[in-house]
């Protein structure tokens, strides 16, 4: 590192307690190892020094005013839920955590928003939405993740095909910056062309330039009506072929996502959960939401028209709250059933034209095989987020594993790169993608983000190790 860091004395412990409460500290073998690692423990597993649970933004910029003048890292952490290797103390120091931050301010109907602390989980925030008849239409996979989290890394789920991701529906933000400064970006306005865009550059920076402290979100009308089709098709390259088409229609739909037969029945396998289609080899899942009970009859008929129409084997209309949240619940347990039927996982996160779904999908797959990997792709292919999972089996020994990873990896992200595409679509780089960053962006682009990161924390001390590194 450029700047070395303050190793924490009881005395640094001392007023950290004394700015918060002392039952809401834990120091060195106090604190779980849970609060080493997220959601992803092969990106790194890093104990903190001193892990203190915090009420408000108060007692947030005393922390932060006191680390940036005794040079002590601060790593902020939500719910843990993150798949980058994000919220870990990678340099030891102060862990914050904001999960006790959870209040939600009743919805503003005049504006159309709802104000949230950033330890206030997702599926909350969308409940209570839901329960004043609107809607919060980001939807990533991970309902227990916090909305801060959501916001740091721009999380973006199965709905973005029609509604975007979280940066569109963050209307301003409260934080403390890494010297205890506490600013507002933007505020609750529609528009606004005053300034630099920070608020923008806030959402998705994982943690590295500011703490949040509050978030107002854009709500919008619940739709009155839902319908998720399944269609199978006899290969990816059919399926990949069919969102093109889809996506041509008149109604835009609200979500579009691929499956191969191979991922379901590891889900079926180890979860027992199912869908009703076996036949094909891929499945096409299409989600519509409509005003009207006809607009939404219209989506459907012409979307299954049109698969019949460009190949596909059949078409499955879950037309009722049950039948559709079974197929979801499929699609969201995708992860969960592949960490049950392999020793460790590694992700690659990339995004690529939607026109190079199918090439992309197909090239990985050699690239994993000649690398001696099993994969198992899938993804939100209405934004051409593709999900690479390399599953560890249980002969690999950790060195194969990790050569094979990493030479693999180089290859996809390469791949994705020469296909027009980037190298996450949501899960950001934290540390598990790191080493691959520079190689993927360039030098001009690298001293860009670094100058960002000083200009905001000249001291490196939030989040370091993070998204950008300074000792290479």
């Amino acid at each position: 590192m450029a700047f070395p860091y303050k190793k924490m004395t009881p005395a640094d412990w001392e007023y950290i307690r004394s700015v918060t409460a002392p039952e809401r500290v834990l120091v060195g073998a106090e604190i779980p190892e849970t609060y080493f690692h997220d959601e992803m423990p092969e990106y790194g597993s890093f104990p903190p020094e001193l892990y203190v649970e915090v009420l408000n933004k108060e007692e947030i910029s005393a922390i932060m005013a006191y680390a940036y003048r005794e040079n002590i890292p601060v790593t902020c952490r939500g719910a843990g839920t993150g798949l980058a290797g994000g919220a870990t103390c990678k340099y030891g120091g102060i862990m914050l955590s904001v999960m006790r931050m959870n209040k939600i301010e009743p919805v503003d109907h005049k504006n159309q928003t709802i104000t949230a602390e950033p330890g206030a989980l997702l599926q909350d925030i969308q409940a209570a939405a839901a329960a004043e008849g609107l809607l919060y239409p980001p939807d990533p996979g991970e309902k227990t993740a916090s909305i801060g989290g959501n916001v740091s890394t721009n999380a973006g789920g199965m709905k973005a095909v029609r509604y975007g991701l979280t940066r569109d529906f963050v209307r301003c933000v409260e934080a403390v910056l890494p010297d205890g400064s506490i600013l507002d970006f933007s505020s609750n306005v529609v528009k606004n062309t005053t300034g630099y865009d920070i608020k923008d550059l806030v959402i998705g920076s994982e943690g590295t330039l500011c703490i949040l402290t509050k978030v107002t979100l854009k709500l919008i009308p619940q739709p009155a009506h839902s319908a998720t089709l399944v269609i199978p098709f006899a290969s990816l390259e059919a399926c990949a072929d069919m969102v093109p088409r889809v996506l041509a229609l008149p109604f835009v739909p609200t979500a579009i996502e691929f499956l191969e037969q191979e991922l379901l029945e590891i889900v079926e396998r180890t979860l027992e959960k199912s869908l009703p289609v076996k036949e094909g080899a891929a499945l096409l899942i299409v989600m519509y939401d409509a005003a009207t009970r006809e607009e939404l009859d219209q989506a459907v008929h012409l979307a299954a028209t049109a698969a019949l129409e460009n190949g596909g084997l059949d078409c499955y209309v879950a037309d009722t709250p049950e039948r559709a949240a079974a197929v979801w619940s499929v699609r969201g347990s995708i992860l969960e059933a592949m960490k049950l039927d392999s020793v460790s996982q590694e992700e690659c996160d990339v995004v690529v034209p939607r026109s190079e779904i199918a090439q992309y999908v197909k090239q990985a797959k050699h690239i994993a095989q000649r690398h001696g990997l099993r994969v198992e792709p899938c993804g939100h292919c209405g934004d051409g987020n593709i999900h690479t999972e390399l599953l560890r089996g249980p002969e690999q020994s950790d060195e194969e594993w990790h050569t094979a990873t990493r030479a693999a990896l180089t290859e996809l992200y390469a791949l994705a790169k020469a296909l027009g595409g980037q190298m996450s679509g949501e899960h950001g780089t934290g540390n598990g993608r790191l080493n691959y960053l520079k190689e993927f962006v360039g030098d001009r682009m690298i001293r860009l983000y670094k100058a960002v990161k000083l200009a905001f924390d000249d001291k490196l001390i939030l989040n370091p190790g993070k998204l950008i590194e300074f000792n290479d």
